[in-house]
């Protein structure tokens, strides 16, 4: 993802950000950037969406590589590949010059979820990693109905990932 404006969440804060002036590309709706989990799809209770918003904040704080949790109703048509790097572009999340930042995207709709990394974070979370968390972590919570567990699991596994 090509970082166009610096997102930065503050410890303990909901991650606050100042939402693009500029419509999204065409033929693509994406939500508000609201804060470090950006939950369109209401997967998740306010409790544990809060504390996941803490959990990556004080993990931004101290890597400040940038993660950004994303849940929506549709994809649009789009692949979830496209709809992720379209989304964190139009975002610009990452430190400018870093190029440093994760999205989770859970399209449940259409029973979609991706770990989209950045290029400045490959080191830290390889595609492999990636897959393995997806795989191991999130989609079997995801297939037992246990959307808010696999998101939150996932999180942790990315944060492990990208601040060791």
């Amino acid at each position: 993802m090509i970082p166009i404006a610096l997102l930065l969440c503050g410890a303990l804060a909901a991650c606050n950000a100042a939402a693009p002036s500029r419509a999204p590309p065409a033929g693509y709706d994406f939500p508000a950037l609201a804060g470090c989990v950006v939950d369109t799809a209401d997967l998740l209770p306010p409790a544990i969406e809060a504390q996941l918003a803490a959990r990556i904040a004080n993990a931004e704080a101290q890597s400040k590589h940038q993660f950004v949790v994303v849940t929506v109703n549709s994809l649009g048509g789009k692949s979830i590949e496209d709809y992720g790097r379209a989304l964190g572009n139009w975002w610009g999340i990452g430190r400018k010059g870093g190029d440093d930042s994760v999205l989770l995207i859970v399209a449940p709709n259409e029973h979609k979820a991706r770990i989209e990394v950045a290029d400045g974070l490959t080191k830290a979370l390889t595609d492999q990693e990636a897959g393995i968390i997806m795989d191991d972590t999130i989609l079997p919570r995801f297939r037992d109905q246990h959307m808010a567990d696999g998101i939150v699991a996932g999180s942790n596994a990315i944060l492990r990932e990208i601040t060791e």
